[in-house]
């Protein structure tokens, strides 16, 4: 099986002045394709910072990070800018859709940035918005819509790519609690269709969604029985 993300001993750190605050101590990690992942970690814990280094938003100082086949090590903001486009879908927790857009527009805009057509684009859009249940909606603006609709159009948007990697910050955070666990079980069925997700949260509860979790303390990432104790 595909791996999507190797990470090997990765360390991000700050000078400040003479002292050096470390963010990440060594992560480690691997996520295969097909995988539903979910990083856990409190405020301060350094998650945010490992989701923007796995989405290739942020550099790090120390290890090696391959993103499928690409050595992101090697990469330049140009060629970084093209990976995020290609292979990572983001769904984020205000779901940052362009409120001047309709649904249709904000779903084909990583596809127009590709250079796509907008007639294949719009073809694409509107097959996604329909398995999401949003084809209804594809002429609405943001401020019309729920904030569940809201989020299945960002979902829509992270999927019309066929990206690799689906990276979901705290996609529940901004939603109730039924329109949370609904958008969950939109995640479990994306998986079960062979979406690979990588999902950061701080709700244990959220966590639980996933297929498997680990557990991200103080920089140190934890797994199995160790992220059970750390759990505890």
């Amino acid at each position: 099986m595909e791996q999507v993300i190797q990470m090997q001993k990765i360390r991000k750190f700050y000078n400040q002045g003479e002292n050096r605050l470390e963010v990440l101590k060594g992560i480690s990690l691997e996520v295969l394709e097909g995988e539903y992942l979910a990083i856990l970690g409190p405020s301060g814990s350094g998650k945010s910072t490992l989701m923007n280094i796995i989405g290739c938003m942020d550099r790090f100082q120390e290890g090696e990070y391959w993103l499928t086949e690409s050595f992101v090590n090697k990469m330049n903001d140009a060629q970084l800018t093209i990976l995020r486009n290609q292979q990572i879908g983001f769904i984020f927790q205000k779901y940052h859709l362009i409120q001047k857009y309709t649904v249709l527009q904000n779903t084909m805009i990583p596809l127009l940035i590709r250079g796509m057509s907008r007639k294949e684009a719009e073809s694409l859009s509107m097959e996604k918005l329909e398995l999401l249940g949003m084809k209804e909606r594809a002429d609405h603006k943001p401020n019309e819509l729920s904030g569940g609709q809201q989020q299945r159009t960002a979902i829509a948007r992270a999927l019309v790519g066929s990206p690799k990697l689906l990276l979901a910050d705290e996609p529940t955070g901004a939603l109730d609690r039924s329109t949370g666990e609904e958008v969950l079980r939109l995640f479990q069925q994306l998986n079960e269709m062979g979406n690979t997700i990588v999902m950061i949260t701080h709700d244990l509860h959220v966590a639980k969604s996933a297929k498997r979790i680990v557990k991200i303390i103080d920089g140190e990432l934890f797994e199995g029985d160790e992220a059970d104790v750390a759990l505890a």
